[in-house]
């Protein structure tokens, strides 16, 4: 189902319950989430903050015939050094190992304002030339790490961080091997920090490995930026939404994705309060805009 075979496509967790703001969906429970996830029909999802160990997830998951994409990793190599960094992620890849994961997605949280009272449009911080070094070779060392799992680093440019813009992921990119540093595609974070999505895609298509698409409702992001609003209090205004509830074109997206033979996860991504945006109701509007609008397919069930 939904498009080629080569593609998997998957609905993240943090429509459900968010890593960042535990007291949101609190109550969906991880059996909640896997079965709204089979009912809407994707193939499989992220590892959330709240999911299990390896074997219990693992049987969670065969029981509905589901797959695992992948998890983020909050990285410090500035602020921690690599080494340490390195010891956690370890963990990370193993458990990913376990689960039968694709990808480790990456981002440097050194500095980050994603959980601060801080305006995510204008207070980003930045790396020296230095902290550029440290990063993108530590990153090289890391990706050596998920290699020798069998998992694929893909590095998360994320609003809020020292990686956003599409200048910030040029310099990455340059300065990391290709071989052990790839790229995970979000079309929503790029678009709310520098106004469009394509530019990135069409640059370093040879380097995405793992793609979020994520929506953005342009009127709220506008009043967002105008209210000098934080990251937490941007999506809890409901600037992020799922495909098709936004300004995005995900058949540019993907039809780009095609020409450029990209083989992968697309995951759904959409920071929102569940209490006002319904998991399960989003996830099927969707996937109905993905397939009628995106793949030209008609749902049958």
């Amino acid at each position: 189902m939904m498009g080629k075979q080569d593609i998997h496509w998957g609905i993240a967790p943090i429509g459900w319950r968010n890593d960042d703001m535990p007291e949101i969906g609190k109550d969906n429970t991880l059996s909640h989430l896997l079965s709204d996830i089979v009912v809407a029909g994707f193939e499989g999802t992220e590892v959330g903050g709240f999911f299990p160990d390896a074997k219990t997830l693992k049987k969670e998951i065969k029981l509905r015939n589901l797959k695992i994409a992948g998890q983020w990793f909050s990285s410090f190599i500035i602020q921690d050094g690599v080494e340490k960094a390195s010891e956690a992620f370890r963990e990370h890849c193993a458990y990913l190992k376990e689960v039968d994961a694709a990808v480790a997605v990456v981002s440097e949280q050194t500095y980050s304002i994603q959980g601060l009272p801080k305006n995510v449009f204008a207070d980003k911080p930045t790396f020296s030339d230095e902290e550029w070094n440290q990063l993108t070779e530590g990153l090289n060392v890391l990706g050596e790490v998920a290699d020798s799992y069998g998992l694929k680093l893909v590095y998360h440019h994320h609003l809020g961080t020292g990686v956003q813009t599409l200048a910030e992921v040029d310099r990455l990119m340059k300065n990391t091997d290709p071989g052990l540093v790839h790229l995970l595609y979000d079309t929503g974070h790029i678009y709310a920090s520098d106004k469009a999505y394509m530019p990135l895609l069409e640059k370093h298509m040879h380097r995405i490995k793992h793609v979020h698409f994520k929506d953005i409702r342009d009127n709220i992001m506008k009043t967002s930026e105008e209210d000098s609003l934080s990251f937490r209090s941007a999506f809890l205004a409901g600037m992020f939404t799922v495909p098709g509830d936004g300004g995005i074109d995900f058949k540019k997206v993907y039809d780009k994705l095609l020409e450029n033979n990209y083989q992968g996860w697309i995951v759904i991504e959409a920071e929102q309060d569940p209490e006002i945006a319904h998991p399960l109701e989003y996830a099927l509007k969707a996937r109905k805009y993905i397939n009628e609008n995106v793949l030209n397919e008609k749902i049958t069930n």
